[in-house]
Parts: C-alpha cells; sequence; structure tokens
C-alpha cells in the first residue's frame, strides 16, 4: 500500500484473555474512502478486533495510529471526536425517539451542547438542519419523525450509522451492519453503505459473502485472530486455504 493515503492502521495488535490469543500480531492499513470487509468463521475475532481499534479494550501489545496520530491509549470517546466511529452488532438505539431526535442530539454531543436539547430545541436549527441532511443521505428523511421503535429493523440499522455519521467520522467501522435484516433488504442497505461520501473509510464486518464481493474492494480475511490473507474480492474468492476455513465449496 506504498503511496496510499492511509488514514486508519494497526501494527501488531495482540490481545490475550487469560491462554486464548483472540488477537495475534494484526496489522491492517485502511485506505482513504475505502470499503473493506472484515471476514472470517465465528470466533476468529473480528469484534474483538474493532473493539480495540475504536478503544473498547486495549491491546496487550501493538499500535493504533488514525491519521498518522497514535490513539492506542485513547478513550472511545476520544477517538470519536478525532474521527473514528462505529456501528454495533445490537441495535442500540432509542426506541422512543424519533430520528430526526435522536440524531440532532448526536449532532449536539459532537458540539458538546447536548444537554440544551431538550429545553431549547427550536434554538438548534442548524444542528436540525444538519441532521435531516444526514437522514436524507441514508434515505431516511421520509420516515424522520417516526417513532424509531415503528420503523422496519433495516431503516433501524440506517438509523444507527445515520448516528455514527453525526459525529463527521473520518473512518466508520460497522460490525454486522446487516444483522437481523431480511436478506432481500441486505443489498439496499449495503447499497446504501457504499454511497456514502467517497473521504469516509468504510470497514465492515458480514458473512453474506455476495454482499463481501459485491461491496468490497479489498477483503481481510482474519481466522484464530490472525490475518490469513489481505487482497481484492477475486483473489479472496479463489484462495484454497480461504476456501477451506471459511468459504466452502459453494464459492469455488
Amino acid at each position: 500500500m506504498a503511496g496510499e493515503d492511509i488514514v486508519l492502521r494497526a501494527t501488531g495488535l495482540t490481545k490475550n484473555f487469560g491462554k486464548l490469543d483472540v488477537t495475534r500480531d494484526v496489522a491492517i492499513a485502511l485506505p482513504r474512502g475505502a470499503r473493506h470487509a472484515l471476514i472470517g468463521p465465528n470466533g476468529a475475532g473480528k469484534t474483538t478486533l474493532i473493539n480495540l481499534l475504536t478503544g473498547q479494550l486495549q491491546p496487550d501489545a501493538g499500535r493504533i495510529e488514525l491519521e498518522g496520530g497514535d490513539i492506542t491509549a485513547l478513550a472511545p470517546a476520544n477517538r470519536v471526536r478525532l474521527g473514528l466511529s462505529r456501528t454495533f452488532q445490537i441495535n442500540t438505539l432509542f426506541p422512543d425517539l424519533t430520528p430526526i431526535e435522536a440524531v440532532t442530539l448526536a449532532v449536539l454531543e459532537r458540539q458538546r451542547c447536548a444537554g440544551q436539547f431538550w429545553r431549547r430545541l427550536a434554538s438548534h436549527n442548524e444542528a436540525i438542519e444538519e441532521s435531516f441532511t444526514i437522514l436524507g443521505q441514508l434515505g431516511l428523511a421520509d420516515v424522520a419523525t417516526r417513532t424509531t421503535r415503528t420503523l422496519p429493523y433495516g431503516q433501524q440499522r440506517l438509523l444507527e450509522i445515520a448516528l455514527a455519521l453525526a459525529a463527521r467520522p473520518r473512518v466508520l467501522l460497522l460490525d454486522e451492519p446487516a444483522a437481523g435484516v431480511p436478506k432481500d433488504e441486505s443489498a439496499a442497505l449495503f447499497s446504501v453503505i457504499a454511497a456514502l461520501p467517497a473521504d469516509i473509510s468504510v470497514l465492515f464486518i458480514e458473512h453474506d459473502m455476495d454482499i463481501v464481493f459485491k461491496f468490497a474492494s479489498r477483503i481481510i480475511v482474519l481466522v484464530g485472530g490472525a490475518v490469513l490473507l489481505e487482497a481484492d474480492p477475486q483473489t479472496v474468492r479463489s484462495d484454497p486455504r480461504v476456501r477451506e476455513v471459511y468459504l466452502g465449496r459453494g464459492h469455488d
């Protein structure tokens, strides 16, 4: 990746839980504007790697850099402020808020004035306008004033991405964004992800390989906590080691 504009870099990341090596000497480099996928069998350490990158876990060894600055020891909230956002496998929304309320609150949190949200809603016109813009990017403008609990699950997953975008990230880490979404809606969800602004780098975990091969420009294969292969989709599809441990014969 010589000469590429690398926005997120990890080197030598290692994490042990007792005698279990969950992450072993992992190195990744995410270029600006990338759409990369992280795949591997269950227990490969994919979510652990995301947790290390975002600060939910601290590595036992290794270094994480965002825009060339060392963020290895930073708290998650500080990483968000520097431009590293994520979503989770499990829905973490406020079910009784509307999308516009939730995203506006996230915008105000970025501006560090969320405590004023309920008292002076009308005074936050700029934040509300930014929130509508974000919801529009994700195809949620028409449901902006509906209660979140009434939205189809696919739209709820998009709302989680909207909340992450409210932080104005440089890097967006998506932990199984299509989890729980009906299969016929997954492609539409990833079409929206693929169309995110080109200056946002995306690394996503996904088990549906049809989705991965369609939307990822590069794929990182994690097995047993270590990187088995990082390559373009065609190389990953044809690699016999990947077929053996993960893809199976259906992708020969």
